[in-house]
């Protein structure tokens, strides 16, 4: 299996697209919820980060901010920015480390020579053609152009730290593939350095040096990202606990605590007050 195939395996990315027109003036955009994804067809673009990103577009290109930090998207009525904005979720456990294995800031100018640039132009003439359709369309479409990024990112190897690296690491992939399948297991740092062939201190260090965090609190954000989908769908604490490696509903809400600050009541009770 090929590195990008491991990663999708993990990861559901989606893309809901909430904006294609003519953009005219400032708009304010950042989200929580997850990254977001402009696409300019023609005319003239500035976008503005908080982290001091700035680029002024006037070809066809390509902005995507994985983390969803707030940016200005700026334009005027004389520059005709044609463009498709989506929000950007990545439905997965442990989400927030595959965010932070990506670029804060991913720009590219679209050509119609490959790939990424045949998709965004169906991606345009979709939004702007207003056919049957349309929306589910284009949504799918966004989805693809995605991945198609994602593909790009991790062959030109820009991803320095995080999951992602893991994943393409030769040591420690077969690791992050085993936790995955396996999450509710008792690892151990000993047991998964085993698994890389390396003894406990070297691989402790190789996993924090390339993923960012120590195994254990790896695999705690794991869990409580795959409990957080559990709850969702509406399966009790006790089940859930038992699925994800704890052996009461008591011990996965002690760690939920900890983690998210919320009981898991809480916490679904939050999710269901932003819907």
């Amino acid at each position: 299996m090929d590195d990008l195939s491991k990663i999708i395996n993990h990861v559901t990315l989606s893309a809901e697209v909430f904006y294609s027109g003519n953009l005219c003036g400032i708009q304010t955009i950042g989200s929580s919820d997850g990254g977001h994804l402009h696409i300019l067809e023609s005319g003239k673009l500035t976008i503005i980060t908080n982290e001091g990103h700035k680029v002024c577009l006037d070809t066809p290109s390509v902005i995507f901010i994985p983390d969803g930090s707030e940016h200005r998207v700026i334009a005027s009525e004389s520059d005709q920015a044609n463009l498709i904005c989506a929000v950007v979720k990545f439905n997965s456990a442990n989400s927030h480390s595959l965010i932070k294995s990506l670029p804060q800031f991913i720009y590219y100018e679209i050509s119609g020579k490959n790939d990424i640039g045949n998709t965004a132009a169906w991606l345009f003439r979709e939004a702007f053609d207003k056919k049957t359709g349309r929306q589910a369309m284009i949504d799918k479409l966004a989805d693809i152009f995605l991945l198609q990024v994602l593909r790009d990112v991790v062959e030109n190897g820009v991803v320095l730290q995080g999951v992602l690296s893991a994943m393409t690491h030769p040591r420690l992939s077969s690791v992050i593939e085993a936790i995955h399948k396996e999450p509710e297991r008792p690892w151990t740092v000993e047991s998964l350095a085993e698994i890389a062939a390396l003894s406990r201190s070297k691989f402790a260090a190789l996993f924090k040096e390339t993923v960012g965090q120590p195994p254990n609190n790896y695999i705690t954000d794991l869990r409580v990202a795959m409990a957080k989908d559990l709850l969702q769908k509406g399966k009790s604490i006790n089940l859930i606990a038992n699925e994800v490696g704890y052996e009461h509903g008591s011990a996965l809400a002690r760690v939920f605590r900890k983690t998210l600050g919320l009981s898991p009541t809480e916490w679904v009770n939050s999710q269901r007050s932003k819907s």
